[in-house]
């Protein structure tokens, strides 16, 4: 699939879907703010933040967040929104592409947050260069909170396939991990949890993983 497709679709579901998951706060991001409160944490980065039913709960849990999509539409709507709830002072936006290097000062980040974003149409390379990237904003002891669509789920193996794990369906395509793939993603961090859990109505079938960076010595 070419690299500006997905951004194009996302656009679309966004213009035409602007609240295509609900206001509610998805369940990871519920615990991920529970993680990063025991864990002193101020400032949060979200990846793939769509149009900010998550980025708003971290806000309203009184944390500073930066909410980077691919998507300006997508921002637009969840800047409108942190506004109406008086958050706009903790909700910061950028439009961010994954598939690039990461904006951000290395250490400047106290804890990073994904939901289905490393699932998306990247390739395990991609993958592993984000996760490296992500390894180098945060400081040491932060926290990374991501979770992804597994080769358990019932739409592994089926759609149009794209090679590397990655399925298309209605124009989303998605990239599947095998357990092997997380684990070798959290070598050089410290692995906390790897936790299987269901969403939606299919349902998907999804890791919750969080994991940190060792603290300096």
């Amino acid at each position: 699939m070419a690299e500006d497709e997905q951004r194009e679709h996302w656009e679309r579901t966004y213009q035409e879907h602007p609240e295509m998951y609900g206001a509610e706060p998805s369940a990871p991001a519920r615990y991920a703010a529970d993680v990063f409160a025991r864990a002193g944490v101020r400032d949060v980065v979200e990846l793939g933040a769509g149009h900010g039913r998550d980025a708003l709960w971290f806000a309203r849990r009184g944390f500073s967040v930066l909410a980077t999509d691919f998507s300006a539409e997508g921002l637009g709507r969840l800047a409108e929104n942190a506004e109406t709830e008086g958050l706009a002072a903790r909700v910061g936006t950028a439009v961010v592409d994954v598939r690039e290097p990461l904006p951000f000062r290395a250490g400047s980040a106290d804890a990073v947050f994904a939901h289905m974003l490393l699932c998306m149409d990247l390739s395990t390379g991609r993958i592993e260069e984000l996760v490296t990237e992500v390894r180098r904003t945060l400081r040491p002891g932060g926290t990374f909170v991501y979770t992804v669509r597994h080769t358990g789920d019932a739409h592994y193996g089926a759609g149009l396939a794209h090679g590397d794990d990655i399925y298309e369906h209605g124009g989303f395509a998605v990239h599947f991990f095998p357990r092997a793939l997380v684990d070798r993603l959290a070598e050089d961090w410290e692995l906390r949890e790897v936790h299987a859990f269901e969403e939606g109505a299919l349902p998907r079938r999804l890791w919750r993983v969080t994991m940190t960076v060792p603290a300096a010595r």
